[in-house]
């Protein structure tokens, strides 16, 4: 079902997909290791954040709160916003609406 959101879908992700670059090791939510996520090159590391971004923005519907690698992705209904934090740093968040 994926989140409620007032803006473009696409829109989201993009920024969704940004957002979750900022996370060295994203790659370990697809059971990668460094080694693997070194192997691809940038077009497919896109792809993979890209369908990442997607994965979660769904996944989000259901669970709050979901680990990425070192990072933790959070959907604040509150304020309509998906945070990326690394421990209690917050990196960014993506407007929802």
């Amino acid at each position: 079902m994926g989140v409620k959101h007032g803006r473009d879908y696409e829109g989201i992700l993009t920024d969704l997909t940004q957002a979750l670059s900022r996370i060295p090791d994203r790659y370990v939510f697809f059971e990668m290791d460094s080694e693997e996520w070194s192997r691809l090159g940038e077009a497919e590391q896109l792809e993979v954040d890209e369908a990442l971004a997607e994965d979660l923005f769904y996944a989000l519907g259901e669970e709050s709160v979901i680990p990425v690698g070192s990072g933790v992705v959070i959907h604040d209904k509150d304020q309509h916003r998906i945070h990326i934090l690394i421990g209690e740093e917050e990196l960014t968040f993506v407007p929802l609406i």
